[in-house]
């Protein structure tokens, strides 16, 4: 069965930052584009940031270009979001997506609460 395992979430102030792993497993995962998506209570999930299969490239949300980064270890198969710089509205329950752009299957975890508060 296939896992996906996020950790690092928790609370922090704004202006700190948070380090977010996703831990995979039982699948192709150097050959899958693995993502962070978010979700703010009352509101749509939303792709955060993106990595392409041999990390190669990346894309981002408007909303944390130059404050947040993307990165993956192909031989420990995890994909990593460094937060910086949070702010109040990176509130939300981040979740790790895995897609496999020529199986066409799509993986997500469980989510971990990221909250930023004074």
């Amino acid at each position: 069965q296939v896992q996906l395992v996020e950790s690092g979430g928790g609370l922090v102030q704004p202006g700190g930052s948070l380090r977010l792993s996703c831990a995979a497993s039982r699948f192709n995962f150097r050959s899958y584009v693995m993502s962070w998506y978010r979700q703010a209570p009352g509101k749509e999930r939303e792709l955060v940031a993106r990595i392409v299969s041999s990390g190669g490239s990346t894309n981002y949300a408007d909303s944390v270009k130059g404050r947040f980064t993307i990165s993956r270890d192909d031989v420990v198969n995890t994909v990593y979001l460094q937060m910086n710089n949070l702010k109040f509205e990176d509130t939300a329950v981040y979740y790790c997506n895995a897609y496999g752009s020529i199986s066409g299957y799509r993986y997500w975890g469980q989510g971990t609460q990221v909250t930023v508060s004074s």
